[in-house]
């Protein structure tokens, strides 16, 4: 995917985007839109300028609801976006819906 270089925050990312901020902190935006702040990652650039970071990335949305239509519920939330950022690659992990309690 796309790295941006010497981002300073704004504009934002785009689906997919990834850059390492003016203060050398990373962040990436997911492909379905979502920022992702990876400063809790491990972050490997690859001399190609694509990244790698570990652990997985998920981004959630605090607090009951639903955000967009999701109603995928963890204890951090309402999850809006996990996979993996491999080599510039993005892989999404498929979740299924948690059902609400009777």
């Amino acid at each position: 995917m796309t790295r941006v270089c010497d981002w300073a925050g704004s504009p934002l990312l785009q689906p997919g985007e990834y850059a390492r901020h003016s203060n050398g902190q990373w962040f990436a935006c997911t492909p379905n839109g979502h920022m992702a702040n990876l400063s809790l990652h491990n972050v490997v650039e690859h001399e190609d300028g694509t990244i790698t970071v570990e652990p997985s990335v998920a981004v959630s949305y605090p607090g009951g609801g639903t955000d967009s239509g999701i109603s995928v519920k963890s204890p951090q939330g309402i999850q809006l976006w996990h996979g993996y950022l491999q080599a510039g690659a993005w892989k999404e992990v498929p979740t299924p819906p948690t059902r609400e309690p009777k």
